[in-house]
């Protein structure tokens, strides 16, 4: 028996094998969870179709999250699909390539409505879709990075709607506590995934974080993985509206270690 036997994980942002999402859905299955995909647009579809092969998925759905009518035929699908869920992954984010280069300050309109409705609105859309399906309780993850509490070289925008995300994740669960339905947040530390490398400068993020950290190095995906396991299975089960880091320890810092021409 493992800890998911007999759950159904819906998951949502899938992107290739270097995806958090992939690392997830691969702790899950390996913990007798039946899984559910999707993947966000057309030319992700040659990645996922394998991965999804290689665990025996056979739910896999194209979802622009930005479009209310592509969300409901996905849950509509997994209702028919699994009869239930217990539990929704949502590894979702974008802005603009150009919203993460110079400065916060001159974030577009455009950019600024995009990175918040992908990035976080997307959250509750999912969150009221997979709420009916949920009859026995469940849970809710998503995934959010330190930018959200402290300023961040280039992250700019996606920094903001990260910290929408967070507050979301506390209102949400406040919401849906009642129905025993927990909702929680990973801060995952720099991990070289497809979404990172549009952020400028993220190889020097990556090398800064790995040698301030207390830990000294930087996290990878499965040490994601595993907490979003621990979470969603019944060894979270008293937790809920939490934003869990999982940076090694990088978020403790106050301020690094002066350099030489300051003694």
């Amino acid at each position: 028996m493992g800890l998911l036997t007999g759950k159904k994980a819906l998951i949502f942002g899938v992107a290739n094998k270097n995806s958090i999402a992939w690392a997830i859905t691969q702790a899950f299955q390996r913990e007798g969870a039946e899984i559910g995909l999707s993947y966000g647009i057309p030319q992700l579809e040659k990645r996922v179709m394998p991965l999804a092969a290689e665990i025996g998925c056979t739910f896999v759905e194209k979802c622009d999250v930005t479009v209310d009518a592509e969300i409901d035929a996905v849950f509509a699908r997994a209702a028919e699909h699994f009869g239930g869920l217990d539990i929704l992954v949502h590894a979702v984010a974008y802005a603009p390539s150009s919203e993460l280069e110079g400065r916060f300050y001159d974030t577009t309109r455009e950019g600024f409505r995009i990175a918040m409705d992908i990035s976080a609105y997307s959250f509750i859309a999912l969150a009221q879709r997979a709420r009916p399906l949920m009859r026995d309780g469940g849970n809710l993850l998503t995934l959010t990075y330190y930018g959200a509490e402290k300023v961040v070289p280039h992250y700019n925008v996606m920094g903001v709607a990260k910290a929408a995300l967070e507050a979301s994740t506390r209102y949400l669960a406040a919401d849906l506590g009642p129905e025993n339905i927990r909702v929680n947040a990973i801060s995952a530390g720099p991990i070289k995934t497809l979404a990172a490398a549009g952020i400028a400068g993220f190889r020097k993020m990556l090398g800064y974080v790995g040698e301030r950290a207390p830990l000294r190095r930087n996290i990878d995906q499965d040490e994601v993985a595993k907490t979003a396991l621990w979470l969603c299975s019944d060894l979270g089960s008293g937790v809920t509206g939490e934003v869990v880091y999982v940076d090694a320890g990088y978020h403790i810092l106050g301020m690094p270690e002066p350099p030489e021409k300051w003694e």
